[in-house]
């Protein structure tokens, strides 16, 4: 399955190239052959959905979804046999503005991890106002609805040429490597740097030959230098004396009783 993921990029490379020689090739067409082929762009719609659901990103449902309902819209115009241009323009409109409100909406959620989010949002929002041009009134006569299958075309090529880079480039980064985030990364770094310094520091002269392998027997020699320094100053009060234990302190009492015996003391005292 994972090779199959990572050929997707592939197939959507082709899509994107299909996309152009099909938007190029619709331009070409007289208007009373347009019915005939709305119906079969859409349906490639439909597969390149299915390609894009197989790629394994975080929106494949969505994807997955897309191409079941493009399917219906698609097979709706290949069995449709009205004279006008009314439902093909209508139903072409309805996929450009779904397909559409889709790149917008994936684009803003990817907007702080996809560095191309911008363009994918420029996309969607283009296939929006030409689907919203498509299913208004404007575009009931032949040479709208060749336009309008014309851009979308251009539009869907250099979406799914855009997709089939990203997957690319994605599927080329080694799995097993541990991946950080910006912030992360940069810690690591100062974190690698500091050590770096420190193992370089020539050491002091009145150190000891042999230096502390840990940092308990680090910081006990800084403690002790410490003590050392405060002693030669002056200070008195350091080290084992200031820490020396009262003999005339009561005993602790360990019952109730006791307690109570010795806050009845205290209070004789006062």
């Amino acid at each position: 399955m994972t090779v199959v993921r990572d050929s997707m990029w592939a197939f959507l490379l082709f899509a994107g190239v299909a996309w152009l020689a099909t938007g190029w090739s619709v331009l070409r067409l007289e208007p009373v052959n347009v019915a005939r082929v709305a119906g079969p762009v859409v349906l490639f719609g439909a597969v390149c959905e299915a390609v894009r659901a197989l790629a394994g990103t975080r929106t494949w449902w969505l994807n997955a979804g897309m191409s079941v309902l493009f399917a219906a819209t698609g097979a709706v115009l290949w069995l449709d046999r009205d004279a006008t241009f009314a439902t093909p323009a209508a139903l072409v409109g309805w996929f450009l503005m779904v397909r559409g409100a889709l790149d917008v909406a994936v684009s803003t959620m990817n907007r702080g991890t996809d560095r191309t989010w911008g363009l994918v949002l420029s996309l969607g929002v283009a296939q929006v106002g030409l689907g919203f041009y498509a299913a208004g009134p404007l575009a009931r006569s032949g040479d709208p609805v060749i336009l309008v299958l014309g851009g979308l075309g251009v539009l869907r090529a250099i979406a799914d040429l855009l997709t089939a880079l990203r997957l690319r480039e994605v599927s080329g980064v080694r799995h097993e490597v541990l991946h950080l985030t910006p912030e992360r990364e940069a810690g690591v770094a100062g974190y690698s740097a500091g050590l770096t310094d420190f193992e370089a520091t020539p050491k002091a002269k009145h150190r000891a030959a042999k230096d502390p392998k840990t940092f308990h027997d680090e910081v006990l020699r800084t403690t002790k230098d410490l003590d050392s320094m405060i002693a030669q100053a002056g200070v008195t009060g350091t080290g084992t004396t200031a820490h020396r234990i009262p003999e005339d302190l009561p005993a602790v009492p360990d019952t109730p009783e006791g307690a109570e015996e010795a806050a009845v003391g205290d209070e004789k005292h006062h």
